[in-house]
C-alpha cells in the first residue's frame, strides 16, 4: 500500500474575501481565469474536468477545453454520440470543475447542458485545422475498436477522399452550452482554512452568495 499520509501543503498564496468579490460569479470566474493565465504556471487554462451521470448509474469525469464563457454559461465540443454526449442526452445535470494549483484555486460550476445551435457548432468546427476536423470525422468516440492501426488507416481513407475539399462539420459533432445554477470558488488557505463562496442562481436572475466551511 503506498501511504500518503504525509503529502501536505501550506496554501498561503491569496485569500477570498467577501468584501471583494462581485455580484456576478461570471465576473469574478473572468478575474481568475486570466489572473491564472497571466501567471503562467499553467500550460491549459482553459483545461477543465466534465462530470456526467453514465447510462450505467455511475459518475463519470474527463478533462475538456472550455472554448468560450460568457454570462450564458460555458462552452464546450464534443462529439454527441460519445459516452459523455449519451449521457448529456439522458441526463443534462452536470459538473464542471478547474483546478488551478499555481494560484491554489478551484472553480466548480453545476448546472445544465444544452446543445449550441448549428450555426455556433459550424463557425466553431470551421475554425480548427483541417487535422482536427478529420480527427473529428474519423473518431466513433468512446466506441470499441480493433486497434491503432485500425484508426490510422481509416484517417489515411480520409485525407484522400477531402484532400484539396472543404470538411463539413458531422451532425454528431458539436457544442454544449453549460448554464451554471451554482458556481462555488475555493481558494486555498493557510491551516486547511480555505475559502469558499458559493454563488447560487434566484429566480430573479440575481445571485446569491454564501460562505461554506472549509
Amino acid at each position: 500500500m503506498n501511504d500518503l499520509s504525509n503529502y501536505r501543503k501550506s496554501y498561503e498564496k491569496s485569500q477570498l474575501l467577501e468584501t471583494s468579490i462581485p455580484e456576478d460569479p461570471i465576473n469574478l470566474f473572468n478575474r481568475w481565469f486570466h489572473e491564472v493565465e497571466d501567471f503562467g504556471g499553467s500550460g491549459e487554462v482553459n483545461a477543465m474536468t466534465v462530470s456526467t451521470i453514465g447510462l450505467d448509474g455511475f459518475p463519470k469525469s474527463r478533462v475538456v477545453l472550455l472554448k468560450k464563457f460568457s454570462e450564458e454559461g460555458f462552452v464546450f465540443y464534443t462529439n454527441y454520440n460519445s459516452e459523455k454526449g449519451k449521457a448529456i442526452a439522458s441526463n443534462p445535470h452536470v459538473c464542471l470543475s478547474f483546478f488551478w494549483p499555481e494560484m491554489e484555486r478551484q472553480v466548480i460550476i453545476k448546472g445544465i447542458a444544452q446543445k449550441t445551435s448549428e450555426g455556433i457548432s459550424d463557425n466553431y468546427f470551421d475554425s480548427r485545422p483541417d487535422g482536427s476536423k478529420l480527427g473529428a470525422v474519423v473518431s466513433n468516440q468512446s466506441e470499441v475498436i480493433p486497434s491503432r492501426t485500425f484508426l490510422e488507416d481509416n484517417l489515411k481513407e480520409l485525407e484522400k477522399k477531402f484532400e484539396g475539399k472543404s470538411i463539413i462539420r458531422p451532425e454528431h459533432w458539436g457544442g454544449y452550452l453549460v448554464t451554471p445554477l451554482q458556481v462555488e470558488f475555493w481558494q486555498g488557505r493557510a491551516n486547511r482554512l480555505h475559502d469558499r463562496i458559493r454563488y447560487t442562481s434566484q429566480s430573479d436572475f440575481t445571485w446569491s452568495i454564501q460562505r461554506l466551511a472549509p
